[in-house]
Protein backbone atom coordinates (compact mmCIF):
# COMPACT_ATOMS: atom_id res chain seq x y z
CA UNK A 1 0.00 0.00 0.00
CA UNK A 2 1.10 3.64 -0.47
CA UNK A 3 0.14 6.62 0.85
CA UNK A 4 0.93 10.27 -0.71
CA UNK A 5 0.72 13.94 0.79
CA UNK A 6 2.89 16.30 2.12
CA UNK A 7 4.99 16.20 5.16
CA UNK A 8 3.40 17.87 8.23
CA UNK A 9 6.54 16.34 11.03
CA UNK A 10 9.28 14.32 11.67
CA UNK A 11 9.97 13.28 14.77
CA UNK A 12 13.49 12.24 15.99
CA UNK A 13 15.22 8.65 16.37
CA UNK A 14 14.22 6.87 19.86
CA UNK A 15 15.93 3.56 21.21
CA UNK A 16 13.70 1.69 23.21
CA UNK A 17 14.98 -1.43 25.78
CA UNK A 18 18.40 -3.23 26.06
CA UNK A 19 18.53 -4.92 22.53
CA UNK A 20 18.33 -0.77 20.88
CA UNK A 21 15.06 -1.01 19.44
CA UNK A 22 15.14 1.70 17.23
CA UNK A 23 11.41 4.15 15.93
CA UNK A 24 11.17 7.32 13.52
CA UNK A 25 7.69 8.41 13.12
CA UNK A 26 6.36 11.34 10.44
CA UNK A 27 2.85 12.20 9.87
CA UNK A 28 1.61 13.00 6.75
CA UNK A 29 -1.32 14.95 5.19
CA UNK A 30 -3.13 13.51 2.44
CA UNK A 31 -4.42 16.07 -0.18
CA UNK A 32 -8.13 15.08 -0.58
CA UNK A 33 -11.36 16.81 0.51
CA UNK A 34 -10.63 15.72 3.70
CA UNK A 35 -7.03 15.46 3.95
CA UNK A 36 -5.89 13.25 6.77
CA UNK A 37 -2.92 13.48 9.06
CA UNK A 38 -1.12 10.00 8.87
CA UNK A 39 1.62 9.00 11.12
CA UNK A 40 3.84 6.49 10.07
CA UNK A 41 6.41 4.92 11.93
CA UNK A 42 10.28 3.52 10.72
CA UNK A 43 11.53 0.89 12.45
CA UNK A 44 15.48 0.16 12.63
CA UNK A 45 17.49 0.58 9.83
CA UNK A 46 14.49 2.40 7.82
CA UNK A 47 14.43 4.96 10.13
CA UNK A 48 17.53 6.52 8.23
CA UNK A 49 15.14 6.84 5.43
CA UNK A 50 13.80 10.19 7.14
CA UNK A 51 16.67 12.03 7.13
CA UNK A 52 16.43 13.57 3.48
CA UNK A 53 13.15 14.54 4.22
CA UNK A 54 11.44 17.67 5.78
CA UNK A 55 8.30 19.57 6.25
CA UNK A 56 6.24 20.52 3.51
CA UNK A 57 7.53 18.40 1.06
CA UNK A 58 5.09 15.96 -1.29
CA UNK A 59 6.25 12.11 -0.63
CA UNK A 60 5.16 8.85 -1.25
CA UNK A 61 5.75 6.72 1.07
CA UNK A 62 5.04 2.71 0.78
CA UNK A 63 3.56 0.94 4.22
CA UNK A 64 2.33 -2.10 5.44
CA UNK A 65 -0.30 -2.47 8.33
CA UNK A 66 0.66 -4.32 11.48
CA UNK A 67 -2.19 -5.60 13.97
CA UNK A 68 -0.81 -7.82 17.02
CA UNK A 69 -2.85 -9.04 20.31
CA UNK A 70 -1.82 -8.38 23.71
CA UNK A 71 -3.22 -9.72 26.88
CA UNK A 72 -3.16 -7.17 29.63
CA UNK A 73 -2.76 -7.88 33.45
CA UNK A 74 -5.98 -8.77 34.31
CA UNK A 75 -6.65 -11.31 31.17
CA UNK A 76 -8.27 -8.81 29.48
CA UNK A 77 -7.39 -9.24 25.45
CA UNK A 78 -6.37 -5.98 23.44
CA UNK A 79 -5.51 -5.53 19.81
CA UNK A 80 -3.22 -2.82 18.55
CA UNK A 81 -2.93 -1.42 14.76
CA UNK A 82 0.26 0.04 13.98
CA UNK A 83 1.51 1.62 10.32
CA UNK A 84 4.81 1.13 9.19
CA UNK A 85 6.87 2.39 6.06
CA UNK A 86 9.68 1.05 4.51
CA UNK A 87 10.41 2.96 1.58
CA UNK A 88 9.45 7.14 0.90
CA UNK A 89 10.02 8.70 -2.37
CA UNK A 90 9.82 12.22 -3.06
CA UNK A 91 7.22 13.56 -5.55
CA UNK A 92 8.04 16.13 -8.10
CA UNK A 93 5.28 18.16 -9.64
CA UNK A 94 5.11 17.97 -13.41
CA UNK A 95 5.73 21.17 -15.47
CA UNK A 96 2.38 21.76 -17.46
CA UNK A 97 2.20 22.03 -21.40
CA UNK A 98 2.50 25.46 -22.60
CA UNK A 99 -0.84 26.85 -22.71
CA UNK A 100 -2.14 23.05 -24.52
CA UNK A 101 0.03 24.20 -27.31
CA UNK A 102 1.27 21.32 -29.38
CA UNK A 103 4.96 20.75 -30.15
CA UNK A 104 6.07 22.26 -33.71
CA UNK A 105 6.12 19.43 -36.29
CA UNK A 106 9.34 18.54 -37.62
CA UNK A 107 11.06 20.48 -40.74
CA UNK A 108 11.00 17.65 -43.23
CA UNK A 109 7.27 18.32 -43.10
CA UNK A 110 7.71 21.61 -44.41
CA UNK A 111 10.29 20.51 -47.17
CA UNK A 112 8.97 19.63 -50.64
CA UNK A 113 8.49 16.25 -52.44
CA UNK A 114 10.45 15.40 -54.89
CA UNK A 115 8.10 13.68 -56.96
CA UNK A 116 5.79 16.54 -57.36
CA UNK A 117 6.25 18.32 -60.63
CA UNK A 118 4.88 21.44 -62.04
CA UNK A 119 0.97 19.83 -63.23
CA UNK A 120 0.78 18.42 -59.66
CA UNK A 121 0.92 21.80 -58.52
CA UNK A 122 -1.58 23.47 -60.34
CA UNK A 123 -4.54 21.32 -60.38
CA UNK A 124 -6.92 24.09 -58.94
CA UNK A 125 -9.94 24.47 -60.82
CA UNK A 126 -9.36 28.45 -60.75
Amino acid sequence: MEIEGKVKMVGETQTFGNNGFRKREIVVTTEEQYPQHIMVEFVQDKTELLNNYSVGQSVKISINLRGREWTNPQGEVKYFNSIQGWRIESLQSTQPAEAGIPPAPPAEAFAPADNLNEEDHDDLPF
